[in-house]
């Protein structure tokens, strides 16, 4: 049987990630394995190094005190960290799956999910984590570093989760995007549902013959398959296709562009995550 690993924080994604893992897990069978990790700084005891004119034995004293402190606020860290997995579970049993574990992790979160996700058929995490500053639609930095690093699909959950009955994939041609379609065509996750697939180029004969043959491999794995190829800007043209279309779920290669490119010129792959209302499944 295969594993997910819902990675929750504590943040209003949290409630959306498990729900979604649920509806992944009765869809393919799969168990859960639900991942808080705390940030070494939130578990970190060490006294503050103090300088300046403060006498020696009062240093000492505000030494010992804050060490304290520091040590009081790592327990309470751990303590949140378990009541987080523990709501989270709850919520996932309620929802019918009963093969649910959890793991409370100290360490980065990039290397956490690297390490664990050897074990796991995919990771489901959402849009926004705790930090991320809502009014500038801000991802944050842990999901993006998470799908650059992840080898393994990436799920990020919606704001709210719901019946997901429709999906497309923003297909460019490239390795990332031909892997999206094989695991489409080869997985129960998407069994009964619309497909569409969407090719943002020029319509040229060789882009023709790549969509062709994309759709030939869906149609292999019991798909009926509407394909188009549309002329325009990438992001643009997905998002407004998600849109008019009522489309649940995006699906698409991640990063496809080097991180040097992306900082210069944009991602299409983080625009989509940030502009698209529906859960954006990624392949590297």
């Amino acid at each position: 049987m295969s594993k997910l690993i819902a990675l929750v924080d504590g943040s209003i994604y949290s409630k959306s990630v498990c729900d979604h893992a649920a509806w992944i897990a009765k869809r393919t069978g799969s168990s859960i394995e639900i991942l808080h990790v705390l940030g070494r700084r939130e578990t970190a005891s060490a006294p503050t190094d103090l300088s300046g004119s403060i006498a020696l034995g009062a240093r000492s004293t505000l030494l010992a005190e804050l060490s304290a402190l520091d040590e009081q606020r790592a327990k309470l860290a751990q303590k949140r960290g378990r009541a987080i997995l523990e709501d989270a579970k709850e919520a996932i049993e309620a929802s019918g799956v009963t093969d649910v574990t959890t793991k409370l992790r100290i360490g980065d979160i990039v290397e956490t999910v690297v390490e664990m996700e050897a074990e796991a058929a995919m990771v489901v995490i959402g849009k926004r984590g705790e930090g991320a500053d809502f009014a500038k639609l801000h991802l944050g930095s842990n999901l993006e570093r998470i799908a650059r690093s992840s080898r393994k699909p990436i799920f990020v959950a919606s704001r709210a989760f719901k019946p997901i009955k429709s999906f497309l994939i923003a297909f460019d041609g490239g390795a990332s995007s031909m892997k999206a379609v094989d695991h489409v065509a080869r997985s129960r996750l998407f069994e009964d549902q619309s497909c569409r697939l969407l090719m943002v180029a020029q319509d040229t004969p060789e882009a023709q013959k790549r969509l062709q043959d994309a759709g030939s491999v869906l149609q292999a794995g019991g798909y009926s398959v509407r394909a188009d190829i549309v002329a325009g800007q990438p992001d643009a043209v997905i998002a407004r296709t998600v849109e008019t279309e009522g489309i649940d779920l995006l699906v698409m290669g991640a990063y496809g562009h080097s991180r040097i490119r992306s900082l210069v010129i944009g991602s299409t792959t983080t625009e989509m995550i940030r502009s698209c209302k529906v859960p954006v499944m990624l392949f590297r």
